[in-house]
């Protein structure tokens, strides 16, 4: 999903359905861009919401817990509060996302045009070409929206977790930053900030890295970019190649990235009470589990992965063409 001109401009003329779908980010009407894409966003994160709950439980359990998997993490919830269970915290993170997510799509489109042309120079072919300039700008558009995803982050996954293997239990969003502030002062509402960069920014390059990569390599698979290229491809055949491109870079990035995020929920759900540095959680889940500890929530942060970065580049994709401009 490469946002420059000169990338289009620079490749040979084989690579056509590169160009047929992606679509420059000053080709874009920004107003309708945002308005329609806060709705489309929304959607999605009501349908995938819940798989973040379940990962999040499953990383604090302790190794007395009695839901031990995904599946019993689920009828817990749906038995003690039903269906609304499964959208603990959903408030607070559909309030905040929207200026998130406004600040990282713009951080990253900008981000992109730049970093394909200061790599133009070194004569890459397509498909590291695109894993560098998107791995550049999704490495950056995820250190900006930091600042409003870790607040976020703290408060959301404390109500995900409220009376769960001995967590407090809170009266909503407010009452988790007012009793936060109270114990810790602002700077408790970035709890696991260093970590939460650590993770989502090398999450998010290799992510967007892997999806511009993965495209190219499924593209030429299919016969383009070749000598003998085919017809131009068409709509429901560029959807799939997206969907796919969204599959692998959530499948790459959940695997390599979930100790890191292991570490960073247990740190930012913890109480006052019990503050630990990253060394001593990194001890606790050895102890308790072994070094599989680390990748506690494995299953569905993998699904979770996939199924959010699918969905949303579905969405994204779509919400490009949407408001693409008129020429």
């Amino acid at each position: 999903m490469e946002a420059s001109t000169a990338t289009t401009t620079t490749t040979s003329a084989r690579a056509q359905p590169f160009g047929q779908t992606e679509i420059n980010w000053d080709k874009l009407d920004k107003t309708k861009f945002y308005v329609v894409g806060a709705g489309i966003f929304t959607g999605v994160t009501v349908a995938l919401y819940p798989m973040s709950v379940i990962k999040t439980r499953l990383q604090v359990a302790t190794k007395d817990t009695v839901e031990k998997n995904a599946f019993s993490v689920i009828r817990g919830l749906l038995k003690s509060d039903g269906i609304p269970g499964l959208y603990r915290g959903f408030g607070t993170v559909i309030t905040g996302a929207i200026p998130a997510r406004i600040i990282f799509l713009t951080a990253l489109e900008t981000t992109k045009v730049a970093a394909f042309k200061m790599i133009e120079p070194l004569n890459l072919s397509e498909a590291p070409q695109a894993a560098v300039a998107n791995g550049i700008a999704g490495m950056t558009s995820s250190l900006f929206s930091q600042s409003v995803f870790v607040p976020i982050d703290v408060v959301s996954q404390k109500l995900m977790v409220q009376g769960y293997s001995g967590h407090e239990r809170y009266k909503g969003g407010i009452d988790v930053v007012r009793k936060i502030v109270r114990s810790d002062g602002i700077r408790g509402l970035y709890r696991g900030f260093g970590l939460s960069v650590m993770t989502y920014s090398p999450s998010s390059a290799v992510w967007w890295a892997s999806y511009g990569s993965s495209q190219r390599v499924i593209w030429r698979f299919l016969g383009y970019g070749t000598d003998a290229e085919p017809a131009a491809p068409s709509d429901s055949k560029i959807v799939a190649v997206q969907a796919s491109g969204g599959i692998i870079a959530g499948a790459t990035a959940s695997c390599i990235t979930t100790p890191l995020d292991t570490i960073k929920t247990r740190l930012q759900v913890m109480g006052h009470e019990r503050k630990s540095t990253a060394r001593q959680v990194v001890k606790t889940l050895v102890k308790d589990d072994g070094w599989t500890g680390l990748y506690k929530g494995l299953g569905p942060r993998f699904v979770s992965m996939s199924a959010w970065g699918t969905s949303m580049i579905l969405a994204y994709e779509y919400l490009k063409r949407l408001c693409a401009k008129d020429e």
